[in-house]
């Protein structure tokens, strides 16, 4: 039960730092792909975010599935 909370905290933190550099400016933004509305859109750096936002996820779902198996 523990090793789920833990899991949780370390998804939540994972999820707050991939919204925080989404939706804020940094120097590696790179160029819009497609706008959302006429002063915000993905740029080229959110697809990176997201991916690694996603392989973190994985990467955690895989170990909790690991250390369930023994």
């Amino acid at each position: 039960m523990l090793r789920w909370l833990f899991a949780a905290v370390v998804a939540g933190i994972l999820t707050v730092f991939a919204f925080l550099l989404v939706t804020g400016e940094y120097l590696n933004d790179g160029p819009v792909l497609f706008r959302v509305t006429a002063e915000h859109g993905v740029h080229k750096g959110d697809v990176f975010v997201v991916c690694g936002w996603a392989a973190g996820l994985l990467s955690e779902a895989g170990l909790l599935v690991a250390t369930r198996r023994r």
